[in-house]
C-alpha cells in the first residue's frame, strides 16, 4: 500500500494531481479542497489510499491522514466506493461528517450529491459506530482562492456529477460571496455553499 507520496507538484487538474516522485509522476485524485493547497513546482505531501480494481489502480490523496482514514472507514458502509467517499470529503470536513453521524443529520449526508434520503438513513444506521466522536479540531483551512475559482468551481461541480447548466448556475449563486471574500475565499466554503444552491433547486 501507498501511505503517502512527497515531492514537487508537476501538474494540477480539476480532480487531480500530478506529483512527481523520484522521477516519476503519480496522478492522484483529491478534492477540491486539498487541490487548493497545492502550487505547480513547490514541494506537497498527500496521504494516499490506493484503490485497486479489475481494470485500474487509482491513487486518492488528503491533506492529512484523519482525511484518508475516514475515506477508507466510509467505504466499508454498503454501496459507498472510493468516488462517493472522495464526494463525502469534498462536501465535508472529517469532524463534519463524524458530527453528522453521531447526531443522525440526515440533512447533512443529503446534501451530498448520489446520497438521497432513504441512503442518508441507511449510512447513519452502518457509520454510527465506525467514524468514532467528533475530534474537535478545526477543518484544515485550504490557501485562499485567487485566479480562476469560477473554472475552479465549476470543474468539481461536474467531477461531482452536476449538469454544465446547473453548476454554472451554482457559480455564478455563489460569485457575490467569493467576491466579497476577495482575495481569502477558499475552495471548500465555495464548494458547500454552492451545492446548497443546487439542494434548494431541486
Amino acid at each position: 500500500m501507498i501511505a503517502f507520496v512527497s515531492g514537487t507538484v508537476a501538474a494540477l487538474a480539476p480532480d487531480a494531481a500530478v506529483v512527481e516522485v523520484g522521477g516519476v509522476g503519480m496522478s492522484v485524485q483529491c478534492t477540491p479542497d486539498t487541490l487548493s493547497t497545492l502550487r505547480l513546482g513547490q514541494p506537497a505531501k498527500l496521504h494516499t489510499s490506493l484503490v485497486v480494481r479489475e481494470d485500474s489502480l487509482t491513487l486518492y490523496g488528503f491533506a492529512d491522514d484523519d482525511a484518508r482514514q475516514v475515506f477508507v472507514l466510509l467505504q466499508t458502509a454498503s454501496g459507498v466506493g472510493p468516488r462517493l467517499a472522495q464526494a463525502m470529503l469534498a462536501v465535508h470536513s472529517p469532524d463534519a461528517l463524524r458530527r453528522a453521524v453521531a447526531t443522525g443529520d440526515e440533512k447533512a449526508l443529503t446534501a451530498v450529491p448520489g446520497i438521497g434520503k432513504k441512503g442518508a438513513q441507511k449510512l447513519l444506521l452502518e457509520l454510527k459506530d465506525r467514524l468514532g466522536a467528533p475530534v474537535g479540531t478545526a477543518p484544515a483551512i485550504g490557501a485562499p482562492v485567487t485566479q480562476g475559482w469560477r473554472d475552479q468551481l465549476h470543474a468539481a461541480l461536474i467531477g461531482l456529477g452536476y449538469a454544465t447548466r446547473e453548476a454554472e448556475e451554482a457559480v455564478t449563486a455563489v460569485a457575490p460571496q467569493a467576491e466579497a471574500a476577495g482575495g481569502t475565499a477558499q475552495v471548500g466554503p465555495l464548494l458547500k455553499a454552492a451545492l446548497q444552491t443546487l439542494n434548494r433547486a431541486r
